[in-house]
């Protein structure tokens, strides 16, 4: 055990932790992952580096569960379900600071997450209670339409935001009647393994199951698993094809939430200082380093100059700071290479031409020099560019000009990912108008990142399959079976 000073709070965490299988820490055959905090460069703990030995036995738990689990009443899993989210609400302020030490995030943004989290329990606690087959009689019997659980599902998450993404996997698939083994990213794993403490407490043995370590060995071998009856995964493009190929070889359902490069669109009748503000929320939330975020910025030509100005000089207010400062809005990037990557597009789009209005710099902050503190940054850009086009997962955005609607929704989706949109207007009408046009599963009118419980989830061309955090997600979790029953052998001559 170690215990860590984070501002005025003291953490405790385990020295290093096992792979959680079957309702126990397992120790590691091959060995650990530091886990480092990406301000300081502290190793926080180790991590399992789990492998194919690891995962096999985490399958055949789920597998062992999922014949109990599965033959649960819905009210059972139901209440479930709400002890967990009892227990995360109650633990929120601890993991909120263990995921700020070890994702490197700002500590005023935990709330939002922990938030997010603990209603995606509590929704589908609920939802799964009016997730219904159909039976309607038939002239000799019942006919019989139900809604089955799949089995064992494999789960991977990504780094950016761990426990929102443990929960939009965990709590559909678990309310559906499934058992998981989740691999979560080897660069933030610590809040996910401490939930696991507290899982341990609430479900019963191997109905959630987390293997730790490298996507290259524990991620393979949990996606290429034979005893495997389902994939989910949510990262970049490229692995998500991979995933996606593997689920078609094997004829597995599957989700995949990919990549995106969100556009926001701003109409000339906006106050401006609120759309400004709202601009910053939309490329600075989690520093930059989600595939929602709003990184494409359209802004009339009839408010353009302004509104720059005013989006400039907001971006230099943006307080870049430590990540355990309840001040601080942007903080480190999750590691060297990420941060190294977005210097490299900030370099890129000066090459292309790109304007440089705010930021591009790496900051330094003091007791943190370790971390890629990148400012909030700012772009004039054409809508052909990379800095345009390609996902960044920093606090960059890309400001272009715009005058007809017609042109400004063609480059809104002259992209090839499609997860989110926003749209600034105090037109109802023109919103509306637009956002039926847009080539975005989430579109969000006059707030950005506006999530509600129980709205569908996920992306169009390049950004995925499938939807999750909405009732739709119980479909992602089950299969149909169809049942004619007759009460009666038809007689003994019915097939002469």
């Amino acid at each position: 055990m170690q215990t860590i000073k984070a501002n005025t709070n003291e953490i405790t965490l385990d020295s290093q932790y096992g792979s959680f299988i079957n309702g126990e820490f397992v120790e590691s055959a091959n060995g650990y992952i530091d886990a480092i905090n990406p301000a300081t460069g502290a190793v926080l703990s180790k991590i399992a580096r789990g492998n194919k030995e690891d995962v096999d036995l985490a399958v055949k738990a789920a597998n062992e569960a999922f014949k109990t689990w599965s033959t649960l009443s819905v009210e059972e899993r139901a209440a479930y379900l709400h002890k967990v989210a009892d227990a995360l609400e109650e633990n929120t302020a601890r993991l909120s600071m263990i995921e700020c030490l070890d994702t490197g995030r700002p500590i005023n943004e935990f709330g939002l997450d922990y938030d997010i989290a603990v209603k995606q329990f509590r929704y589908f606690a609920s939802a799964i209670l009016t997730y219904e087959g159909t039976s309607r009689p038939l002239p000799n019997g019942q006919l019989i339409v139900q809604k089955d659980p799949l089995g064992v599902c494999a789960q991977i998450i990504p780094w950016n935001v761990p426990m929102i993404m443990v929960s939009f996997k965990l709590a559909p698939a678990l309310a559906a009647g499934n058992t998981i083994v989740m691999k979560p990213a080897e660069d933030a794993s610590l809040s996910t393994l401490e939930f696991a403490k507290i899982l341990k407490d609430i479900l019963p043995k191997g109905v959630v199951n987390f293997v730790t370590g490298y996507g290259i060995e524990a991620g393979d071998a949990l996606i290429n698993h034979k005893d495997v009856h389902k994939l989910s995964f949510t990262g970049s493009v490229g692995v998500g094809r991979l995933v996606g190929k593997i689920a078609g070889e094997r004829l597995l359902p599957v989700t995949l939430e990919l990549g995106g490069k969100s556009p926001h669109i701003v109409f000339p009748d906006v106050n401006i200082d609120d759309a400004v503000e709202n601009t910053t929320l939309g490329y600075c939330l989690f520093n930059g380093q989600s595939c929602i975020l709003g990184s494409r910025l359209f802004v009339h030509d009839d408010i353009y100059d302004e509104f720059v100005e005013k989006l400039v000089a907001r971006a230099k207010e943006v307080k870049v700071g430590d990540p355990t400062d309840p001040s601080t809005r942007v903080s480190a990037l999750i590691n060297e290479k990420q941060g190294k990557r977005v210097l490299g597009y900030i370099d890129i789009a000066k090459e292309e031409g790109a304007k440089l209005l705010a930021g591009g710099n790496r900051v330094t902050v003091p007791n943190n020099e370790h971390g890629y503190f990148i400012e909030p940054t700012i772009f004039e850009a054409t809508n052909e560019m990379r800095i345009a086009q390609e996902e960044i997962f920093g606090p960059v955005i890309t400001v272009m000009r715009w005058n007809d609607v017609d042109t400004v929704i063609k480059e809104a989706n002259d992209v090839e990912y499609g997860l989110a949109a926003g749209i600034m207007t105090n037109d109802f009408k023109a919103a509306l108008d637009t956002a039926q046009k847009m080539q975005a599963g989430s579109v969000w009118i006059n707030q950005y990142f506006n999530f509600q419980t129980g709205a569908p989830f996920g992306g169009y061309k390049d950004s995925g399959v499938g939807r999750e955090y909405g009732k739709e997600a119980l479909s992602e979790y089950t299969q149909t079976k169809t049942i004619a029953a007759n009460f009666n052998l038809p007689p003994a001559d019915f097939f002469k």
